[in-house]
C-alpha cells in the first residue's frame, strides 16, 4: 500500500475532495491547499513527495507556483502533475518547459489520476521496472546513465533531470540508433492513456538537449518520424 505524501493544490473544493478521496483509498497521505500562497507555505513547512497542481488558482497561479518550485534547490526535485481545464496546449507546454512531470486534463477519470500519480512516483524513486532495467548502466559516448540510481553523468559531471526527462533519455539510450515516434515515447513514459501532443514530447526533447549540453547533439530528430539516440 502506498504511503507517500501528496499535496493537492486546487481551489475547487469538490475536485480537491474527489482527488483526495481516490488517492487516500490507495494509501496516499493527502493534504489540500486552495491557493498558491497557501501551497507555498505548506511546502516550505513540510515538502510532499508529489504535488498535484491546478493551473487556474486565485492569487499566484499554477504556472507561477511551478516556476518558483523548480527554481528553488530545496523543491526542484518534487514531481508535479498539473491539472488543467484549459483547452489549448500552450499552458501544458509551458508547464512542461518549467519542469512539471505530467499533466491531466479536466474532466479526468479517477482511475487515470491514480495511475499517473503512481507512475510519476515510480519514476522518481526508481521503482521496480525490471531487474535488468534498474541494474545495467548505459554508456554511450560521454553519457553514462545509472537507471537504479536515477543518475546521469556527462563527461563525469552530474546532470539534473526531471523524472520524465530521465525516462525519455533512458528509452532512447537503451536502443541507440532506433527511431521512436512521439507516440511511442509518450506511451512508454506515461502509459497508453496519455493524451499526446507533438509539442509536449518535443518540449521534453528540447529540455534534455539543453541540460546535456554538447552531448545533446546525440539526440537526433528524424524528420517526419520521431527521435533517436545516435549510435
Amino acid at each position: 500500500m502506498a504511503h507517500e505524501a501528496v499535496l493537492v493544490i486546487e481551489d475547487e473544493e469538490d475536485i480537491a475532495e474527489l482527488v483526495r478521496y481516490n488517492l487516500q483509498k490507495q494509501g496516499y497521505r493527502v493534504s489540500l491547499a486552495a491557493s498558491g500562497e497557501e501551497a507555498m507555505e505548506r511546502i516550505a513547512a513540510a515538502p510532499p513527495d508529489l504535488i498535484i497542481l491546478d493551473l487556474m488558482l486565485p492569487g499566484i497561479d499554477g504556472l507561477e507556483v511551478c516556476r518558483r518550485l523548480k527554481r528553488n534547490l530545496a523543491t526542484e526535485g518534487i514531481p508535479i502533475v498539473m491539472l488543467t481545464a484549459k483547452g489549448g496546449e500552450t499552458d501544458v507546454v509551458t508547464g512542461l518547459e518549467m519542469g512539471a512531470d505530467d499533466y491531466i486534463p479536466k474532466p479526468f477519470s479517477p482511475r487515470v489520476l491514480v495511475a499517473r500519480v503512481r507512475a510519476v512516483l515510480r519514476r522518481k524513486t526508481g521503482g521496480p521496472e525490471g531487474d535488468r532495467e534498474q541494474s545495467e548502466v548505459i554508456r554511450l559516448h560521454e553519457v553514462v546513465i545509472h537507471p537504479g540510481r536515477h543518475e546521469v553523468l556527462v563527461g563525469g559531471a552530474a546532470v539534473c533531470l526531471t523524472a520524465t526527462e530521465f525516462r525519455v533519455l533512458q528509452i532512447l539510450a537503451e536502443r541507440p540508433g532506433w527511431v521512436f515516434t512521439r507516440n511511442q515515447i509518450a506511451s512508454q513514459v506515461h502509459g497508453d492513456e496519455y493524451v499526446v501532443t507533438d509539442r509536449s514530447v518535443d518540449v521534453q526533447i528540447v529540455g534534455l538537449r539543453k541540460k546535456l549540453g554538447p552531448a545533446g547533439r546525440y539526440i537526433e530528430t528524424v524528420r517526419g518520424v520521431g527521435y533517436r539516440f545516435r549510435e
